[in-house]
């Protein structure tokens, strides 16, 4: 009997045993995870003192902002019926701007030289009998058209000042896909307004200038453009000039996602020629041209799928007289390589008249250099 009894009483005590440990076992897990999930402890950091403006912010763009907003300019165009009218402008549909009316338009522009040159789309000042340009500190001026060039949108206005502010140029062939860039103008007659996206796509060619012998190769970008912003500057996070803001992309007039500048690449070169001969002075190859694709390249025989397709040449042509035929594939354009024709366009059309460039050619699969002496187009 009290060997039954112990059993009995051992039985129970190890009953309670284990439920006891049960009970504590699960308090312990809620209480682990009530810790994992709210109660986090507090560590230790170790602060350092480090002075004012030694951080490298690269979303900061206050810099850049400051040294570019004093050389942008507000231009204010108007026509007496001289030179206005209705169909004169063929960018108003696409650029939302009202400089086909025979009144007034708006733009901008960017101050060049400290004594008063401004570069800025042609189609902001084409019609004009009249330009007005406003200062960021308000200051006006009248201003007088010095040359434009409809085949690149470019113009460069004079106005009679002294000790103005510049941007340092910016080199736009070495400029990235994924580059943060300002875009600084004066939108819906809202002046001095910066805007901050990065660079989409180089050398895009949207087929918005009229004439087989314009040059289009934007810079794409996604920093809002708008009506008023042609004109204007593109620069980089340091405040260099990498472009002149064009054109954008749209169904409304509005921004909606992508705009276009002129790479200063090619401004400079046009700027020069303008305040130089009153003109841009502009070599020609003297060929048509399409880009190389797969099949394109399967026609010709060759084991690339880039570059620049000769599909004419013209007689008496500099392109002629230097060797280049049809079908030659142009890869190389004084050592730097072409995939499209913008980008070859783009890079021939800094090349004064007379000098020479350098082709690399893909004929049939056999690479030939050929030196090409540009010419004045006839």
């Amino acid at each position: 009997m009290k060997k039954i009894m112990s059993l009995i009483f051992a039985g129970i005590l190890g009953g309670m045993v284990v439920l006891g440990g049960t009970y504590l076992m699960n308090k312990n897990n809620s209480v682990a995870e009530q810790s994992y999930q709210y109660d986090i402890p507090a560590t230790t950091v170790n602060n350092t003192n480090v002075r004012k403006g030694t951080i490298n912010v690269p979303f900061d763009f206050t810099e850049a902002a400051e040294k570019v907003t004093p050389v942008v300019v507000h231009i204010a165009s108007t026509s007496n019926g001289g030179k206005g009218g209705q169909n004169s402008d063929p960018f108003g549909g696409f650029f939302g701007e009202s400089f086909n009316q025979p009144q007034k338009g708006t733009g901008s522009g960017v101050i060049i030289s400290n004594d008063g040159y401004i570069v800025t789309n042609n189609h902001v000042v084409e019609f004009a009998d009249e330009v007005e340009v406003t200062l960021s500190n308000n200051k006006q001026y009248q201003a007088k058209v010095i040359g434009t060039d409809e085949r690149t949108d470019l113009a460069v206005l004079k106005i009679e000042a002294a000790g103005l502010p510049i941007l340092k140029y910016a080199d736009s062939d070495k400029a990235k896909i994924g580059q943060w860039v300002l875009a600084v103008g004066n939108p819906l007659e809202l002046t001095s307004t910066v805007t901050a996206g990065i660079i989409s796509a180089k050398g895009r060619d949207i087929n918005i200038i009229p004439g087989r012998e314009a040059i289009e190769s934007f810079i794409q970008t996604d920093a809002a453009v708008n009506p008023g912003n042609s004109g204007g500057a593109l620069v980089d996070v340091q405040g260099r000039l990498l472009g002149i803001n064009t054109a954008i992309a749209t169904r409304t007039g509005y921004y909606s996602g992508y705009s276009f500048a002129i790479p200063v690449s090619i401004v400079k070169k046009i700027v020069n020629d303008i305040i130089e001969f009153g003109s841009y002075q502009r070599g020609y190859l003297g060929v048509g041209i399409s880009d190389l694709d797969n099949e394109l390249a399967e026609e010709l025989g060759i084991d690339i799928t880039q570059g620049v397709v000769i599909q004419s040449v013209e007689n008496g042509s500099a392109a002629q007289y230097a060797g280049v035929l049809p079908f030659d594939v142009i890869t190389k354009v004084n050592g730097r390589t072409v995939n499209s024709s913008p980008e070859l366009q783009e890079i021939v059309g800094r090349v004064k008249v007379g000098e020479k460039v350098n082709l690399e050619i893909n004929r049939k699969g056999d690479m030939k250099d050929l030196a090409v002496r540009l010419k004045a187009r006839e």
